[in-house]
């Protein structure tokens, strides 16, 4: 396709897990991707605006890891990496007099009450009352703003992402194939998760899809426990997993930022179902044994 004629898509968080994965896929599919990097908004949002002019959708995953020790400054690091830079990317879009038709934009499970009972949907949910909900709250605020400006936009409340090469599964794979994988604490807490490559089907089709609009909770429709994905993991590497990992260690580690670990919530796509989405991985032995093999 030449360059003249592809549509551009501006996106924060490009090089990340997620973010490369998406980058690769809406090239494979026609788009010509612009990222925006962290020098993009040192600026104002006039020098930001002149950047993104001409993109006709936008994509914003930007936002510093949720997992690690939540001192006061990285606080204002998770909030700065999402909030503030959210605000400056709107503020950017309203300077535009052709501004771009669709924002999508991301969130995060965390918004909703920890619990290992409840099951929440975009319409029926108990939000969160601490730092992590709060942060999804503001964040999903911020972006927002873009409809106010005739913008589309769609908020990905993002569960577990997992996928080969990345992600929270790399990150456990090498004590598993050692056989010192196990359960965090009893194991009971919910993980609401989603394949990589369905979440990457969800974004094309939402980028022109002109009913995809609001919230929308991107987990898989068979929502596990931290003892089922542990299980899996070992029936995917037949190794044990026989360990168990003390809360209080994860807090000795993390402090407050332990919370993500040791909590959980079940979350249901219920919007995504509603409007006919089909998953290729609904459960999670078969997305973990994609993601190893």
């Amino acid at each position: 396709m030449a360059e003249a004629t592809r549509r551009t898509l501006a996106m924060t968080g490009a090089t990340g897990f997620v973010g490369s994965a998406l980058h690769r896929l809406f090239k494979e599919n026609g788009w010509h991707v612009l990222p925006l990097g962290r020098a993009d908004f040192q600026g104002d949002a006039a020098a930001l605006a002149a950047r993104i002019s001409g993109a006709e959708a936008v994509v914003n995953l930007a936002g510093a890891p949720v997992i690690g020790r939540w001192t006061e400054e990285y606080k204002k690091i998770l909030r700065n990496s999402r909030i503030d830079l959210t605000r400056l990317l709107v503020d950017a879009l309203a300077l535009l007099d052709t501004p771009p038709k669709v924002l999508l934009s991301t969130s995060a499970v965390g918004i909703y009450a920890p619990s290992e009972t409840r099951q929440h949907t975009e319409d029926d949910h108990e939000l969160a009352d601490d730092f992590l909900g709060q942060l999804a709250l503001d964040w999903e605020a911020e972006a927002n703003r873009a409809a106010g400006l005739g913008i589309r936009t769609a908020i990905f409340r993002f569960g577990i992402v997992l996928g080969p090469d990345g992600g929270a599964l790399q990150k456990m794979l090498l004590p598993f194939r050692l056989g010192l994988g196990g359960t965090i604490g009893d194991g009971r807490q919910p993980v609401s998760w989603i394949h990589l490559k369905d979440l990457g089907r969800v974004y094309l089709q939402a980028v022109d899809d002109p009913a995809f609009s609001g919230i929308y909770n991107l987990t898989a429709p068979q929502a596990t426990t931290n003892r089922g994905l542990t299980r899996a993991l070992g029936r995917a590497l037949g190794r044990p997993t026989l360990l168990r990992i003390p809360q209080f260690v994860l807090r000795l580690q993390f402090g407050q930022g332990a919370h993500i670990l040791t909590s959980g919530q079940t979350v249901l796509p219920k919007r995504l179902l509603d409007q006919g989405f089909s998953f290729a991985f609904a459960d999670i032995d078969s997305a973990v044994r994609d993601c190893i093999a």
